[in-house]
């Protein structure tokens, strides 16, 4: 082994310790990457920022932006109201909300299409009194199920077409990933159906899973004497009194109730107040001078509301401003003048204080404030509501279709082979800004930058393996421990290979560093490098043993209530079904 191969493998190995270790942002530690690769002299500095102008790159981008595109039509609400009959059985609400999910993620991007499916099938599962335990999970898998179907499904499969255009000229259609990814699909559906579903426990009581939070064991009622110091002071001041572990919920005034009250608001004789928070935190101040006895907590939410106000449920999603902060890094009230009701992590309330907790991805956060403000609120933050959807208008009639339309003729156009893929997706992200499907604002923001930074940054390290022969080294040793077996059972450790990887790390980076080894491994067995390369995109588009593999698995995380090892109670079998169904058809498609 050369200096040259031990420094990218060092790089590798360290890269892919920090995505698991998982205290660092994935598309940071891609950076660190490939700043190691300049400087250690594997990468040449001339060409480190290639990546970024590589066509997977740009086609990533421009699913992304239809994919956003697709949610703000409305068209999916419509399609999702055809889920209301299905949720008479848990077998067929998996069944239908698995099936549409899949649809929906074979032609724009899996977390896309999970953010779009998981309020519908949440709202589904409260309705039938059922466990989101027993739904969402098998929604998630279905989404990465999809995503194999088709070239722009999942990135993985863009990686691999792309690499294919370097190794022979021209990359795969369209639909080149169907015979394959359609088989695993349709039985992964059936198993999710009829078996999966029922291998996972119900880590939320259904009678529990209207409310993930339960702001009620929270809200307390009080008020100010005639001759209280407090009178004339601030909401924030109060606040701050309370070391921010307590939140004025509503102040009633004169038999008018005045909800989620600004900061600057001042203290009035006689107010009575609903306020939020720890009792322990509040009570110093109950003493009957300064604040009257807490009394009753409420029976329920319903009185914090209004037409103006609202409590809303959502989720963080992946790479929200969120991650990784509290709420006195992000000052939520400050900013948006939204209340942080409460935090639910994993379906139960973190212990640490509600000032102190750092938000993860899957978290559910009940959040209350105006209307205007909670929709501005939850974009800046990067927030999905699970709960009281609706905030942002939807489009109606013939404009619902309309994004639709165009991403159907960008998508025919590139399968007819009249111009490349990336040319037809930014064609029709195009078409979308001038029909007004979509802003140019919304453009910038729905793009997952953190996405795109880290296929741009990984891509020059993936090829600084191929450079200095680590991939032609690995190949031979895949090739050397598969001496005598057949070149199926090369495929299955091939793809089995992949799928552990992207277990830990993201499935693009899977695809990067296993695309070149995959062809080294055909070249060696004199065997059709595509099939070798269908291997490699269908384990990489495969994370299920783990909530870290894939940000829709990280997704469902929070609102499903579901532990690390839960993944594995489903994730286990299915990557064997997944071996066990496409194995043979690239078999039969590749090779035969």
């Amino acid at each position: 082994m050369t200096i040259e191969q031990m420094t990218v493998f060092s790089i590798i190995a360290a890269t892919m310790a920090m995505f698991l270790w998982g205290r660092i942002r994935y598309d940071v530690i891609a950076i660190m990457a490939l700043l190691a690769g300049v400087y250690s002299g594997v990468v040449p500095a001339m060409s480190a920022f290639m990546g970024f102008a590589h066509p997977a790159v740009i086609t990533v981008a421009a699913v992304l932006i239809i994919s956003r595109s697709l949610q703000n039509s409305g068209l999916v609400d419509h399609l999702a109201r055809m889920l209301a009959p299905t949720r008479r059985s848990t077998t067929m609400q998996v069944a239908a909300s698995s099936a549409l999910g899949a649809l929906l993620s074979s032609f724009m991007n899996n977390v896309g299409a999970l953010a779009l499916m998981l309020p519908v099938t949440l709202r589904n599962a409260v309705k039938a009194r059922r466990s989101p335990s027993l739904v969402l999970m098998p929604l998630s898998f279905a989404t990465l199920l999809g995503g194999m179907v088709t070239l722009i499904g999942t990135p993985p499969n863009i990686v691999i077409s792309t690499f294919r255009q370097d190794l022979m000229g021209e990359p795969f259609a369209m639909f080149d990933f169907a015979p394959a990814g359609l088989a695993v699909c349709i039985g992964g559906i059936i198993y999710l159906s009829f078996i999966g579903w029922r291998l996972l426990p119900e880590r939320i009581a259904p009678r529990k899973a209207a409310s993930l939070t339960g702001v009620e064991r929270y809200s307390f009622e009080t008020g100010l004497p005639e001759e209280s110091p407090l009178v004339g002071t601030r909401v924030s001041e109060l606040e701050a009194a309370c070391e921010n572990e307590v939140t004025v919920l509503a102040i009633i005034r004169n038999g008018m109730r005045r909800l989620a009250p600004a900061g600057s608001e001042r203290f009035r004789p006689g107010d009575m107040l609903i306020i939020e928070g720890d009792p322990v935190v509040i009570n110093p101040l109950a003493d009957g001078r300064r604040l009257m006895k807490l009394g009753t907590p409420e029976a329920g939410n319903d009185r914090l509301r209004s037409d103006d106000v609202q409590i809303v449920e959502a989720v963080v999603m992946p790479d929200s401003v969120l991650e990784g902060r509290n709420m006195r890094a992000v000052r939520m009230h400050a900013r948006y003048g939204v209340n942080l009701l409460a935090v639910s992590r994993e379906g139960k309330s973190p212990i640490a204080r509600l000032k102190n907790i750092r938000f993860r991805t899957g978290d559910v956060l009940l959040m209350q404030g105006e209307a205007e403000q909670m929709e501005v609120a939850l974009k800046y933050l990067g927030c999905m509501v699970l709960a009281n959807r609706g905030l942002q208008p939807l489009r109606g009639g013939t404009r619902a279709w309309l994004p639709a339309l165009i991403f159907a003729a960008a998508i025919a156009v590139a399968a007819l082979g009249l111009v490349p893929v990336p040319i037809a997706f930014v064609s029709a992200c195009l078409a979308l800004v001038l029909t007004s499907c979509i802003s140019v604002n919304e453009i910038y923001t729905g793009i997952e930058w953190p996405v795109l930074i880290l296929l741009g940054a990984m891509i020059p390290v993936g090829q600084a393996l191929d450079a200095s022969g680590g991939t032609a080294l690995i190949a031979g040793f895949i090739v050397d421990a598969a001496d005598g077996l057949p070149v199926w059972a090369v495929l299955a450790l091939l793809m089995l290979t992949s799928m552990w990887i992207s277990d830990i790390i993201p499935n693009a980076t899977t695809a990067i560093l296993m695309a070149p080894i995959g062809a080294r491994v055909a070249d060696g067995l004199d065997a059709n490098p595509d099939a070798f390369l269908m291997a490699v995109a269908v384990g990489a588009a495969a994370p299920f043993l783990t909530p870290i593999g894939h940000q829709s698995n990280t997704l469902v995380m929070g609102p499903g209530g579901y532990h690390f090892t839960d993944y594995a109670r489903m994730g286990f079998v299915m990557e064997l079904l997944v071996i066990v169904l496409a194995v043979p058809a690239i078999w039969f498609w590749w090779l035969m």
